[in-house]
């Protein structure tokens, strides 16, 4: 059997094929993931913790599995990472804070179960913006992992290692989650695609809360085809059906409203570049100034999302504040602001927007905008005044976090522009059909454009 250094690179389901032609070993594949992951200089701030006896005995699993001809699927013996919010039986899960320092789980959490049953392997832990609660990644108090855009910059949060983990080579695909953009801003920053699941598809059955009527479980991957495939895993199903997919004929709406406004030069070159590409590869575009429910989310954000976490979170917090990097503790605390009035009719303007957008967008087979507004700000920036990790923070988050108030499903494609991500926003529950129109577009935008010739 081969061994090389390429696998680090390798999509998830290619490494599953190569396992299941006979060319790569389970036991060797976990091996050189685990090597990788102990010389990498960055490693402490990626993986909060590594799983290599778990990792180590579920791949020799699978290793017996493909010699016996009884596989269990495609990714049957890949490894993957998991963000520090996912329960592991005998292994610490801390979301990110000290507040839950030592908290050990006695049992998986659902999905991680699943995925066990599906043959994949658990490196470890990785982490996270401080109980999920930032979409910059920074975390003083923790770690801070890298950003593949420079050195200097934030990886983008709240699935901030588990985007680091799979760009940076030591996981095949990773395991985040995405309440207001924590699966999509760190994969468009790393170059990755990140799938935003409906709320409810996935279950949140031993997943540390932020604001369990908005999180949702999502992977963080190289490929759209990984992204199915991760996600008829982690749900216990079946992979979507990606062949023959085309963008000709297709629909695609552009609100003109607020999604496109104060962006940075790369995130708006990318966007305009990207839909020029789908226009050319047969897509149908049509821009509208006129989406209020988009701008409608933006006025409830800071209710909606903030309440919550803080009575979720309000005792622990207040039992030992002085633990906490102060910017997630200001920002937990703005939510005991909000009244209780003021937050129910938040959900009930919400309940009204939902069924509005999906009336609006009935013609229309996706929704395209920017992932994130911004490009990652750089460290510096963020430490030295906290006005601006506060207008950071929202405008990574402004376009993403609109998309979970709406209910809806949504994938980020890497575009020609680095850590400028694509937004494709489907309707609830309608992941397969989004992942096709996913997996016809991701080479596409991708592409570099042709050099006009000179005179």
């Amino acid at each position: 059997m081969q061994e090389t250094s390429d696998w680090l690179t390798w999509t998830a389901s290619d490494l599953g094929r190569a396992i299941g032609a006979g060319t790569i070993d389970p036991v060797a594949l976990v091996n050189r993931f685990l090597k990788a992951i102990e010389t990498h200089p960055d490693a402490a701030r990626i993986y909060a913790r590594t799983s290599k006896n778990r990792a180590r005995s579920e791949a020799e699993a699978a290793s017996i599995r493909a010699r016996n001809g009884q596989r269990i699927g495609l990714l049957d013996g890949v490894p993957i990472s998991w963000k520090d919010l996912f329960d592991t039986a005998g292994l610490a899960t801390e979301s990110g804070t000290r507040l839950l320092k030592n908290r050990i789980p006695a049992r998986d959490a659902a999905v991680v179960r699943n995925a066990g049953a599906a043959g994949l392997v658990c490196l470890g832990k990785t982490h996270q913006s401080e109980f999920a609660f930032s979409g910059l990644g920074y975390n003083p108090i923790t770690a801070t992992p890298p950003c593949t855009f420079g050195a200097d910059r934030v990886p983008g949060g709240s699935s901030s290692g588990a985007a680091a983990s799979v760009a940076f080579g030591l996981a095949a695909a990773a395991i985040g989650s995405d309440t207001g953009g924590s699966v999509r801003v760190p994969a468009a920053w790393n170059d990755l695609v990140g799938l935003k699941t409906t709320h409810g598809r996935l279950s949140l059955k031993g997943v540390v809360p932020l604001c369990r009527s908005l999180d949702t479980v999502g992977p963080l991957t190289r490929s759209v085809e990984d992204a199915a495939r991760m996600l008829a895993v982690l749900e216990g199903g079946h992979p979507a059906d990606l062949a023959g997919g085309s963008l000709r004929e297709m629909r695609f709406l552009v609100p003109d409203g607020v999604m496109l406004t104060d962006l940075e030069p790369e995130p708006a070159r990318a966007f305009e570049r990207s839909i020029r590409q789908l226009e050319a590869a047969g897509a149908r575009i049509t821009n509208s100034a006129d989406v209020p429910e988009i701008e409608g989310c933006q006025d409830l954000a800071s209710c909606l999302f903030a309440a919550e976490a803080y009575a979720e979170w309000k005792p622990v917090i207040e039992a030992a504040p002085e633990t906490m990097y102060r910017e997630i503790l200001e920002r937990f605390r703005s939510g005991a602001s909000f009244s209780a009035t003021e937050y129910i009719r938040g959900w009930q303007h919400v309940t009204r927007l939902r069924a509005s957008w999906l009336s609006r967008t009935a013609g229309f087979d996706a929704v395209l905008a920017p992932t994130s507004a911004i490009l990652p700000p750089r460290i510096e920036v963020l430490e030295k005044r906290s006005a601006d990790y506060v207008r950071c923070n929202l405008l990574a988050l402004r376009n993403t976090r609109a998309i979970n108030l709406l209910g809806l499903c949504a994938l980020t494609l890497p575009t020609s522009e680095r850590s400028c991500g694509l937004m494709l926003v489907g309707r609830p529950m309608d992941e397969e059909r989004l992942l096709r129109i996913g997996v016809a577009a991701e080479s596409i935008v991708r592409e570099m454009p042709v050099p006009a010739k000179s005179d």
